[in-house]
C-alpha cells in the first residue's frame, strides 16, 4: 500500500480510523506517555510512505508508535523536556554584554580606591568582616578591642564608601 493507493476508497483507513482511539490508547499504555495520538500519527505517516504494505498494518503503527515514543523518551532523558521557547534559552549567552562588565569594573575599582583610602585599622576591621565573613565578635577578640569598637568601624567604613562611592 503506497501513499498513492490510500484512498478514501481504501478499506484500511476507514477500518483505522474506526479503530483509531483504541490504538492510541493501546499506544499510550504502551509508552506511559499522553502524547500517542502524536505517536500514532506519525506511524501512519511512514506507514503510508512504504512501498508495500505491511502484513498486519494496525500492528504496525502500535509498534512504530511505541518505538518513537522510547526514541522520544531517551531523547527527553538526554536532553530534558521542553518546548521551543527552552530551545531558544539554551542558546542564549548568560554571561553580562561588555558594557556591563566595564561598568562593574569601573566599581570595583572605584570601591577598591575607597577601601584603600579608609585608615588601616578600620581597613582591616571592614575586610575581615566582609572578605573573611567573620562576626564581630570574633573581630573583637582577635584584636582585642571591645565588639562595640568594631561595630563603630564598620559603620566609619560603610558610611565612607557609601559616600565614596554615591553616583557609580
Amino acid at each position: 500500500m503506497t501513499a498513492a493507493n490510500l484512498t478514501t476508497t481504501d478499506p484500511a483507513p476507514g477500518r483505522l480510523w474506526q479503530g483509531w482511539s483504541r490504538l492510541r490508547a493501546q499506544v499510550e499504555r504502551l509508552t506511559r506517555r499522553a502524547d500517542g495520538e502524536d505517536l500514532l500519527h506519525n506511524a501512519y505517516v511512514s506507514m503510508a510512505t512504504l512501498a508495500a504494505a505491511p502484513r498486519n498494518d494496525e500492528a504496525f503503527l502500535v509498534h512504530a508508535a511505541v518505538n518513537r515514543g522510547r526514541d522520544a523518551f531517551r531523547r527527553e532523558a538526554v536532553r530534558g523536556h521542553g518546548d521551543a521557547a527552552d530551545s531558544i534559552d539554551r542558546l542564549r549567552d548568560p554571561s553580562p554584554i561588555q558594557d556591563e562588565v566595564m561598568i562593574a569594573r569601573a566599581r570595583l575599582a572605584r570601591v577598591r580606591d575607597g577601601i584603600d583610602r579608609l585608615s588601616p585599622r578600620t581597613r582591616e576591621i571592614f575586610l575581615m568582616q566582609r572578605l573573611d565573613g567573620h562576626k564581630y565578635r570574633e573581630i573583637a577578640e582577635r584584636l582585642d578591642i571591645s565588639q562595640s569598637a568594631v561595630e563603630k568601624h564598620m559603620a566609619k567604613a560603610m558610611s565612607f564608601l557609601a559616600d565614596w562611592t554615591e553616583g557609580w
